[in-house]
């Protein structure tokens, strides 16, 4: 397992928080998912060898927010 923490523009509220865990929950290789609303942060524990950090990127973006690179 690895862990990642991905810095995510545009959560403001609670919609926005479950919006993001959930597209990423639904990821296979996406073990756990933790939402810091007012850092702006997600830090995911992955495996590796089962996502990559553009499918994570992809599926936040198509909820509407913005991942800095």
């Amino acid at each position: 397992m690895e862990k990642k923490t991905l810095h995510v523009e545009g959560m403001t509220c609670g919609h926005c928080k479950s919006a993001v865990a959930n597209a990423l929950s639904d990821l296979e290789g996406v073990k756990n998912v933790v939402v810091h609303l007012e850092e702006g942060t997600v830090e995911v524990e992955v495996d590796a060898s089962q996502i990559t950090d553009s499918q994570m990127i992809e599926a936040i973006e198509e909820q509407g927010y913005d991942v800095k690179k």
